[in-house]
């Protein structure tokens, strides 16, 4: 009987265990390493602790449109294993799975658990060898293109390895990377929330706009949807696909800009305006304050009011032409200045990893090496929130592992 062939994968979290899953064999021996004590944590605390397995299936060109970073290389991949393809592998091992309005995909018993159970339970039936608190401290490749990885004191060899190590916020998270050659584009933050220290809006915090339009100003950057009001500034949806699309710009600087915000984005400035007068024609008598308009909630109307010099008791027909352009700025363009930016909840997101350059994407196999293959995070792709960064890990990691597997 020939030997079998030894894979070693890098990585305990969704690429990682995926890669493993498909690159089990009964020609092949899995081994995956986690550095630390605990497997799928990033899956564990996903959507709230629901874990958004993947978004709505659509046709890849839509699909990478949500990559900000990646979207090209990923043509190449999602045919392969498309958001269809994930919810029909876990549906048919026992985890049914929901579409939400939004277009997210969640188990139905909202609950990460039952993704985490059911990718434990396909490693242990493919007999996948699990070791914990094992680090990668040092990878070699001989002569021979074997893999040889120092974990401590002990040195094991592989003749095939996939790298599913995740997202690191510092450069030097990548250097045991260093002796294949690939190189690293230098990880930024991406998908967090906008920091307002000192501004008013901040009293407001827990108020909630469902279809605004926030805007970088300066930039074409701009992202429409929801919009939430915190106690460090501004979050939802919108600012999380903004702050992912405009990572760099950001970055670069030092997260001071100024954001602007049309609350309603089913209106223009004119149609403010046109409605405004509209609406003081009809109602004249009525008090400006005690009327919200434009689906702006109460409180966030009164704090407009107030920007407009708009009394309490005044009504619309005393209203004068600087107090209308006030509010209709503001409701339009409401200037923000950003100072800084805080991690959305615990789900980190970098930009930056193993260029995409060195990699074949219908393999996931590096130019440089053969039988070394990258999957997930550690590659310079990103996602905007909804499920993407998962899909992203489910794709190319089953493409490394199948990859890997019958890789001759």
């Amino acid at each position: 009987m020939s030997k079998k062939i030894q894979i070693a994968v890098v990585g305990g979290g969704a690429a990682g265990f995926f890669a493993a899953i498909h690159a089990s064999g009964p020609e092949s021996e899995v081994h995956l390493f986690e550095k630390s004590s605990k497997l799928l944590s990033k899956v564990k605390i996903s959507g709230g602790g629901r874990c958004n397995v993947t978004h709505r299936p659509m046709e890849t060109s839509s699909l990478v449109k949500n990559y900000p970073r990646g979207e090209k290389f990923l043509r190449k991949v999602f045919p392969s294993f498309t958001s269809r393809d994930t919810m029909d592998w876990f549906e048919s091992r026992g985890v049914p799975l929901k579409i939400e309005s939004d277009g997210r995909v969640f188990p139905v018993s909202d609950n990460s658990q039952s993704i985490i159970d059911a990718l434990i339970k396909e490693a242990d039936r493919l007999k996948v060898n699990i070791h914990l608190r094992s680090g990668i401290d040092r990878l070699e490749i001989n002569d021979s293109g074997q893999f040889m990885l120092t974990l401590g004191q002990e040195k094991r060899i592989f003749d095939r390895l996939i790298v599913c190590s995740g997202g690191f916020p510092k450069r030097s998270g990548f250097e045991f990377l260093d002796s294949t050659g690939h190189q690293v584009v230098d990880p930024i933050p991406s998908l967090f929330t906008f920091n307002t220290p000192g501004q008013a809006i901040r009293e407001l915090m827990g108020v909630a706009f469902p279809d605004g339009q926030v805007k970088l100003a300066g930039t074409k950057l701009s992202y429409r949807g929801p919009i939430l009001i915190t106690h460090w500034g501004l979050s939802g949806p919108a600012v999380l696909k903004l702050s992912a699309f405009g990572a760099k710009w950001l970055f670069k600087q030092q997260y001071q800009a100024e954001a602007l915000i049309n609350w309603n984005a089913a209106f223009g400035e004119e149609e403010y305006r046109s409605h405004l007068k509209d609406y003081g024609l009809k109602h004249p008598r009525r008090q400006a304050l005690k009327h919200p308009l434009f689906e702006v909630p109460a409180r966030f109307w009164e704090h407009l009011c107030e920007i407009a010099e708009i009394k309490e008791g005044q009504i619309h027909a005393e209203l004068s032409k600087k107090q209308i352009n006030r509010l209709v700025q503001n409701l339009f363009c409401y200037n923000l200045p950003i100072h800084g930016k805080t991690t959305f909840k615990e789900e980190f997101v970098t930009s930056g990893g193993i260029s995409l350059d060195g990699i074949e994407p219908t393999k996931m196999e590096s130019k440089y090496h053969p039988n070394l293959f990258f999957a997930g995070e550690v590659l310079d792709i990103d996602g905007i929130t909804g499920g993407f960064n998962f899909q992203a890990a489910w794709s190319t990691g089953y493409l490394a592992g199948k990859a890997a597997k019958h890789h001759t």
